[in-house]
């Protein structure tokens, strides 16, 4: 007689986890965050709502895990390494336009956007969440521009006196403004002409 295998409990969570995350993003995407309730995850994902509720408190925490997971899935998808630094290249001009031209293409891609501006806003009202935010995924990205800003001033291409996390500022600052308040389109002349007034000032040279 063949032997029966048990059922993989494991595996069948981590589907269960994954289908979770799926419809976390896509409904947050097709009807926005308010809309968004853990029972319509739920029913997306073919999973019972106290599934949900035994793995997250709520659907903020639901959405933040599911987003990390994103960009964890899009590094790995470009061989692992693609946030594990800003490019030093020797000319910190021409890496920081590239970043943050990359950035701009993420912010401008659906699958990040509506997730993003789901978690900012909720991280205003809800501190824990946004502390979360900060901590799991804007803080690692800040900390690779101070890293770069660093080795340029070691290298002495900008002044020895700046401090990185404030230099940062100036080019992530106005970016995440304007895709905030969708003030104007989010391009690629943009992020360069944020690279070009941070190194080189307005006054006069």
């Amino acid at each position: 007689m063949a032997e029966t295998k048990a059922p993989d409990s494991t595996r069948r969570s981590e589907r269960s986890r994954r289908a979770i995350y799926d419809a976390a993003l896509a409904l947050v995407g097709e009807i926005g965050y308010a809309k968004t309730t853990i029972e319509g995850i739920a029913a997306r994902a073919g999973v019972g709502k106290q599934t949900i509720y035994r793995w997250w408190p709520s659907k903020a925490a639901v959405l933040l895990e599911a987003f990390v997971d994103l960009g964890v899935q899009a590094n790995e998808a470009l061989g692992g390494d693609a946030e594990s630094e800003i490019p030093d290249t020797g000319d910190i001009e021409a890496d920081l336009k590239l970043v943050l031209r990359a950035t701009v293409d993420e912010m401008n891609d659906p699958r990040y956007d509506a997730p993003s501006r789901a978690l900012a806003a909720e991280g205003v009202v809800n501190p824990e969440l946004g502390a979360r935010f900060v901590e799991q995924l804007l803080e690692p990205q800040l900390q690779l521009y101070v890293k770069r800003l660093s080795a340029a001033r070691e290298a002495g291409q900008v002044r020895p006196e700046i401090d990185p996390r404030i230099a940062l500022e100036l080019f992530v600052g106005p970016l995440t403004h304007r895709w905030l308040l969708r003030t104007a389109p989010l391009t690629h002349a943009y992020a360069d002409s944020l690279v070009e007034y941070a190194l080189h000032g307005l006054a006069p040279r």
